[in-house]
């Protein structure tokens, strides 16, 4: 995704859950006009790491400014592109989104290394998203989605569920319902699809039986 005239670069990779997520909230504001440099999972890249003193992915640039923490990337591409808001104008509501994305990762994005990793410990690792997810279905109600709204915790949500096929991770039958109804929401909106990478899309999604 490339334009002459783009004035913001996205490092990433395909793989990423992370990248995902920044993607996904680009394409839920319709930014289509910006370059994305895509970096192999062993690929070292030298103008990442004088621009990010930490050569981690994401890194956004935007003219001079480069942002290379996740959540602060989402924040700033809602507050750039206001049109559709992903956080609620309330200083309430907004703390209690930035804590429901603090505590999604903190638990379980903070899993996804030890689910690629040696079997034991992504067997280890599977046992806890399992519970931490199993916990969150039963918060689920009639709403369409987390908060009033389709929201920043949404976003930051949908990666995990599209990768538990990938990650091998079972729900108990009743909470996967609640959850499969709620994730199937999320993969239906045109900017789900066009946020995944092709490695992404072979991941599959979370089991809707």
């Amino acid at each position: 995704m490339a334009s002459r005239s783009s004035t913001i670069t996205l490092y990433s990779r395909e793989a990423c859950v992370h990248s995902h997520r920044v993607r996904l909230v680009m394409a839920e504001k319709g930014v289509a006009n910006y370059d994305i440099v895509e970096l192999r999972e062993d690929e070292e890249s030298e103008d990442l790491l004088q621009l990010n003193p930490y050569n981690t992915v994401p890194t956004l640039v935007d003219r001079e400014l480069v942002v290379y923490d996740p959540r602060i990337i989402l924040e700033y591409i809602d507050e750039r592109y206001p049109h559709p808001p992903l956080m609620p104008v309330d200083p309430v509501l907004r703390a209690q989104y930035r804590l429901a994305i603090f505590r999604m990762e903190s638990d379980l994005y903070a899993l996804c290394d030890d689910l690629e990793s040696t079997p034991a410990v992504a067997r280890k690792a599977r046992e806890r998203m399992t519970e931490l997810l199993t916990t969150l279905a039963t918060d689920f109600s009639a709403r369409k989605y987390i908060g009033e709204e389709f929201s920043l915790v949404d976003c930051t949500l949908a990666p995990i569920l599209w990768r538990l096929d990938h990650y091998q991770v079972k729900l108990p039958e009743r909470r996967a319902k609640q959850l499969s109804s709620y994730a199937r929401r999320l993969f239906k909106r045109p900017a789900f699809a066009e946020s995944l990478t092709g490695i992404e899309a072979d991941m599959g999604q979370i089991d809707a039986s």
